[in-house]
């Protein structure tokens, strides 16, 4: 029986080509449009779940209030992660990590560079999952100087994995010994170190001070345990080994600071709620973004919901043409659950080919995907085991859900009654295929105006005033290689001397570098929290401000020729604002050395402000920051002036190498870090902007599709109406008067909600666009236009028809 419920439906669906292959098409674009978002979505939520203990894991976070001044950091105290595991029976164990940043590691007689470096504590393998490959977990980072590697780091500096024993020059001073080899870390992890250096090795580690924060703290909960029960106990915690030394440091005790309106503050975060959730200060890689992920899951939910709209519309729609078949079966004694089980047949046949070329779909073009997301995606026998369920119990639903029109509704009805051809019912007749189609043009329009509201934001950041020149910038990164500061300051003059360089600064401060440190300077020479500010601050040197191309709204810039420019400041207008002095220039102000013992305090003098400038996102305000005149060797910037950029880069590598033969030069361009930092909102403009077309597309099938039917539903009254003398334009105008209806029914319904989304999106930028009248007009003309291009194809097809062959069977 089955077998002939087959057979019969594969002869149905052959005998409509073109009404299968734009229902199987349509529903196969939005399965594999909404799998390629499930795969982003889950690669970001997967994010640290490779850990066995994941569940137990938690970051201690620190708050800082000072004065007016708030801050979050993603790092505490050197001495927190011990105490925590000797004072709390609930804490299990605990680890500390800390970025090591960039060092050369010897490999014969070439340096190369390695940024993934970090230190961390011998219990990081119980607290993690970090599988060892070869040497012993409990001693391998016991020793000071000792180091572990991944395995590719061990394949690419001896070309095998069992290294244990085998020594690293690092900076052409330290000697590590290998003592270790793990599995590279997963690529779902919010800290990717390549190498693991002892903690023991940097003294800093055993500080007792508990007014300074530098070390990510991890702590694993025992089984069972409460982690609102260690939270709680925070504040006595820091009362009692935080107090002395703010008794001594500030001359306050801990109570008197928070009477102050300040506070200091341990909260803690879930491991696997870092990537998503945490954008503090001192995190070790960048972090996403759920609203992203939000929005994509909103996407492909519609997208899925558009492609299935589709299908029942068009299965639905094509279904009442079989009235008359089913009352033939009926007539020669088809029971009725044989017809239910011959149409579900059908649509379920349907349902599985499209998932199949889904699945094809996907494959193809998950490459050019990951290209697009910045991924690196791939389709595994473990991700098969959840992607093979969820595509059959989508193709059964979707399958039964449109098949149960035809399936239920038609095979109720009498013999007589169809053979009559009284359910003939043209387009008018079905409200349900009507709300069907409403209901989808709705989710196009907002998708348009939401894509639309995307790019105007991004192209906003892209043209907005940044305070500073980024184009032409040349940026040779970590300067300090090359041995000391009199020979960068030499690589600063001789690039600047250079015919195809207008000018050159010498600092690590810029605008689109993760270089930065906090300070804490008062108005007045006691210091005093409340009448404190908690700036960013910057050395740099007297030609960074017209290299950067900014500009002094008040006051000079600093000058090589005034000694006491050492102890001046150039502040921007949010420090200006924030102090509410009416006139910075010639004030002073008294900082403090160390922003969390801030005792001793050193007077400097603001001899200029310069116009804001942006140094952070834009999804934060311009804060407070202060220049001040010192040497940095970080980076080296200069500004190049001609045309030319290739050829006065030579110019630059050779003047490096004249300096540092040994070492590769690393440079790039201020307007590509720029595009860096925002490449992650580009990245999720341009896949709104791809699912958003896609959408459309799939909605465009199903109306072409339902268009196709009402004009073979009509077929003899527009062969009448032409015989009468109806023209082309008058039909055409006949057939899409009924589609652009509904069409301007979904532009009202979705424009308001659209609005909302799209504005509740933006709050999430600190400087952002307003959004016009013009981008819900622009929308609404957009799906009219795809509308009526959709819809005319099959109604000129209609209006040209010779109506001889309509009406020569009357």
């Amino acid at each position: 029986m089955i077998r002939n419920y087959i057979k019969s439906a594969y002869r149905s669906l052959k005998k409509n080509t073109g009404f299968t292959a734009i229902n199987i098409m349509g529903l196969a674009l939005g399965l594999a449009a909404c799998l390629l978002i499930v795969f982003y979505v889950i690669d970001e939520l997967s994010y640290d779940r490779y850990n066995e203990k994941a569940g137990r894991i938690y970051r201690v976070n620190e708050d800082l209030k000072l004065g007016e001044n708030k801050l979050q950091y993603a790092v505490c105290m050197a001495p927190l992660a011990q105490t925590l595991k000797n004072d709390f029976p609930e804490v299990e164990n605990a680890v500390r990590l800390k970025k090591a940043g960039s060092i050369h590691i010897k490999k014969g007689t070439e340096k190369i560079r390695e940024d993934y470096i970090g230190f961390a504590d011998p219990s990081v393998f119980d607290v993690f999952t970090l599988p060892v490959l070869f040497g012993d977990v409990k001693t391998a980072l016991v020793e000071p100087n000792s180091i572990v590697l991944t395995e590719s780091m061990a394949k690419k500096y001896f070309g095998k994995t069992d290294v244990v024993g085998e020594s690293l020059l690092f900076d052409d001073r330290e000697t590590m010994k290998v003592t270790g080899v793990i599995k590279d870390i997963p690529q779902q992890s919010h800290f990717r170190f390549d190498f693991l250096v002892s903690m023991s090795s940097l003294a800093d580690s055993r500080s007792p001070e508990w007014l300074r924060s530098e070390y990510n703290t991890y702590v694993l909960f025992r089984k069972g345990a409460d982690p609102k029960k260690l939270e709680a106990a925070f504040p006595q915690l820091l009362r009692k080994y935080s107090g002395g030394q703010m008794q001594s440091e500030l001359k306050k005790s801990y109570d008197e600071f928070e009477k102050g309106g300040s506070y200091f503050r341990l909260n803690l975060i879930p491991l696997t709620d870092i990537h998503l959730h945490s954008k503090m200060i001192g995190e070790l890689s960048a972090a996403g973004t759920v609203e992203y992920i939000y929005i994509l899951s909103g996407i492909a939910l519609f997208i899925l919901i558009i492609a299935c709209i589709n299908f029942m519309n068009l299965s639905t729609a094509r279904s009442s043409n079989r009235a008359r078949e089913v009352g033939v079966r009926k007539v020669l004694g088809s029971a009725r659950k044989n017809l239910i089980a011959q149409f579900l047949t059908e649509s379920i046949l349907v349902t599985f080919a499209a998932t199949l070329i889904a699945m094809a779909i996907v494959v193809l073009v998950l490459p050019g995907f990951n290209v697009l997301a910045g991924k690196e995606l791939s389709i595994s026998l473990q991700s098969l085991k959840w992607i093979v369920p969820m595509l059959l119990m989508v193709a059964l639903v979707v399958g039964a859900l449109a098949g149960s029109y035809p399936a239920f509704f038609l095979s109720a009805f009498q013999p007589v009654s169809v053979l009559k051809g009284s359910l003939s019912a043209g387009f008018k007749s079905s409200r349900l295929r009507s709300f069907l189609v409403v209901f989808q043009f709705s989710i196009s329009i907002f998708l348009i105006i939401g894509t639309l509201v995307v790019y105007q934001q991004l192209n906003y950041i892209q043209t907005k005033n940044l305070g500073y020149n980024r184009n032409q910038v040349l940026v040779i990164n970590n300067s300090f290689e090359i041995g000391n500061g009199d020979k960068v300051k030499l690589l600063k003059q001789q690039i600047a001397a250079l015919p195809g360089i207008e000018n050159a600064t010498m600092s690590g401060y810029l605008p689109t570098s993760q270089w930065r440190n906090m300070g804490i300077y008062y108005k007045d020479a006691v210091p005093d929290q409340s009448r404190a500010i908690f700036p960013q601050v910057w050395r740099v040197d007297a030609d960074y401000i017209k290299t950067l191309g900014m500009q002094l709204v008040q006051g000079r810039n600093f000058s090589k020729d005034m000694p006491t420019d050492t102890a001046s400041l150039i502040i921007n207008e949010a420090a200006a604002k924030f102090l509410g002095f009416k006139n910075p220039v010639n004030q002073t102000l008294y900082h403090s050395k160390d922003y969390q013992t801030h005792g001793e305090v050193s007077p400097y003098k603001i001899i200029g402000v310069v116009k804001d400038f942006h140094f952070n996102s834009m999804r934060e305000t311009i804060a407070p920051m202060m220049m001040v005149l010192g040497e940095d060797w970080g980076r080296v910037s200069a500004r190049v002036s001609t045309a030319n950029i290739n050829n006065t880069l030579d110019q630059v590598k050779k003047v490096w190498s004249g300096i540092s033969p040994d070492i590769k030069i690393d440079y790039s361009f201020m307007d590509a870090e720029f595009d860096a930092i925002y490449r992650s909102e580009q990245q999720i403009g341009q896949i709104f902007i791809v699912f958003t077309s896609l959408a459309i597309i799939i909605a465009c099938l199903g109306l072409f599709g339902l268009a196709a039917y009402a004009a073979e539903q009509r077929t003899k009254e527009i062969g009448i109406r032409k015989v009468l003398g109806a023209s082309v334009s008058t039909i055409v105008n006949l057939l899409s008067k009924d589609f652009l209806k509904l069409v301007l029914l979904a532009i009202l319904i979705s424009s308001p909600i659209a609005w909302y989304s799209m504005h509740r999106w933006l709050q999430n930028y600190a400087y952002r666009i307003n959004i016009g009248w013009w981008v819900f007009a622009a929308a609404g003309i957009a799906g009219i236009v795809v509308a009526l291009l959709t819809i005319s194809f099959q109604s000129i097809k209609a209006a040209l028809a010779n109506p001889v062959k309509s009406l020569r069977s009357e």
